[in-house]
């Protein structure tokens, strides 16, 4: 499913989501002013490259390496495809945790995805790029958050499509199975010097976000489980199609 919408209205404006959503959208704008050679050497020198953190995975650069790379995307599907998911799913996060522990959800996953990538293949001279990591850690939380709740988006078949309505577990666990099935599948694979979807990133990220989200849920008083229904209720009822 490419989800469109959730039925999970927030209670405030999610100024940290549209932040990143904006800096996200600069970035990749200005990196359209570069060549494709010299974007490629800038990518090198400034993002994560599995082969440089091992050699010296404590320097200071190495650290803004890691906090660039979330930021930049290598093309417009990459770009647009990393900003739905957290348009759809971030401001509910930052909702519920208030704005400075999403952050810390966000840069963790993201520290977490290029980690878990490294890991995998700590040879690789290939540039780790995108916001795909973090934003793998949002949907972890979202997930442990807000299970039930109803997530609209297109279904494919083939030259066909539907909508459809889904619970956030379906269309969460079911994106985090594929990258799952994807990443073992990459096992042992060459990739070429284009790269290719880092999928070891997105569940570091991913399983980082479920475990932050347990954790902080233990340590912040939550509402009870028939409270935390009836705020979704009562929310929901000022939804519209």
């Amino acid at each position: 499913m490419l989800p469109l919408k959730d039925l999970n209205p927030t209670r405030r404006t999610p100024y940290v989501t549209y932040g990143l959503i904006a800096i996200n959208v600069v970035i990749f704008l200005w990196e359209q002013l570069f060549s494709v050679a010299d974007l490629q050497n800038m990518f090198l020198r400034l993002s994560v490259v599995p082969a440089n953190v091992a050699q010296d995975p404590f320097a200071l650069e190495t650290l803004f390496d890691f906090v660039r790379s979330m930021f930049f995307h290598g093309g417009w599907a990459h770009l647009l495809g990393n900003m739905l998911y957290l348009w759809l799913f971030g401001d509910n996060i930052e909702d519920r945790f208030g704005a400075i522990l999403y952050i810390i959800i966000y840069f963790i996953g993201g520290f977490a995805a290029s980690v878990a990538q490294i890991l995998i293949d700590p040879n690789s001279p290939i540039p780790l790029i995108g916001a795909s990591g973090a934003i793998a850690a949002v949907l972890g939380s979202y997930l442990i958050l807000f299970p039930g709740v109803r997530v609209r988006g297109i279904i494919f078949f083939g030259f066909f499509t539907r909508l459809a309505e889904w619970p956030a577990w379906g269309v969460l666990g079911l994106w985090f199975v594929l990258q799952l099935l994807n990443g073992a599948a990459s096992l042992g694979v060459a990739i070429g010097a284009s790269g290719g979807v880092a999928f070891f990133a997105h569940i570091g990220g991913f399983i980082m976000g479920v475990v932050l989200t347990w954790f902080l849920m233990r340590i912040i008083p939550q509402p009870p489980q028939d409270a935390r229904r009836e705020m979704l209720y009562e929310r929901a009822k000022r939804y519209r199609y």
